[in-house]
């Protein structure tokens, strides 16, 4: 089985113990999942790997899917509905035998496993450098006009220019982040949740991938 599974993030509630400590976790609803492709080391692809599937609760209909993705799941052999969402998930040698159809479900996940979430950001568009990158305020005493500005940006005899990867106002959000030493704090597998400890990035509604941490795998 593979150490990951797709989901979309519902949103953020408590988890209340029996001595009466709240936990904040984020729900999860992952999978069910499918195999789509199996990609192998000794075929064309040159490496070991999956393609998998989320299974929606209203999956598109074959004749709305554009015609690369439909002779895509042709391959298949009719067998597996379209899936929106694709995501592929390297193989290890003890991740055991896998092949197209197969379902990867919540269960692979226990209470107190360390996970590695991965996600989109919220998008904030066009953001100043206070709000970016967390620029201090300037004085807002009578006469200064420094309230917000970034200040000083370079030299001006040299290099007279602005040297790269200086922090600025720019685009906010919007951008892959992983958020790696996350705990699963609980595990339904009757309606497929996943409640882990903390935030997750993303919006709700929008989709994630969990994956097991290295050191849980063992290594």
């Amino acid at each position: 089985m593979i150490n990951g599974i797709i989901g979309r993030k519902i949103g953020m509630t408590q988890i209340f113990a029996e001595d009466g400590m709240v936990t904040p976790v984020t729900v999860i609803k992952a999978g069910p999942c499918v195999v789509v492709q199996k990609k192998s080391a000794a075929g064309a692809d040159g490496y070991d790997a999956v393609q998998v599937g989320l299974v929606d609760e209203k999956p598109p209909k074959l004749k709305n899917v554009t015609k690369p993705m439909r002779g895509h799941f042709e391959k298949t052999g009719g067998g597996i509905p379209p899936t929106r969402i694709l995501k592929e998930f390297r193989l290890e040698e003890s991740s055991g035998e896998l092949n197209v159809g197969d379902k990867i479900l919540v269960d692979q996940f226990t209470d107190g496993d360390v996970v590695n979430v991965v996600g989109k950001s919220k998008g904030r568009g066009f953001a100043g450098t206070v709000k970016r990158h967390h620029f201090n305020r300037g004085p807002e005493s009578h006469g200064s006009m420094n309230v917000r500005a970034p200040g000083s940006i370079g030299a001006s005899a040299y290099p007279s220019r602005v040297v790269k990867g200086m922090r600025s106002s720019g685009h906010m959000g919007d951008a892959r982040i992983t958020v790696k030493g996350l705990t699963v704090a609980r595990v339904d597998t009757e309606n497929n949740l996943l409640m882990i400890r903390g935030a997750v990035p993303g919006a709700n509604g929008s989709v994630v991938v969990v994956q097991k941490a290295a050191r849980q795998r063992g290594k």
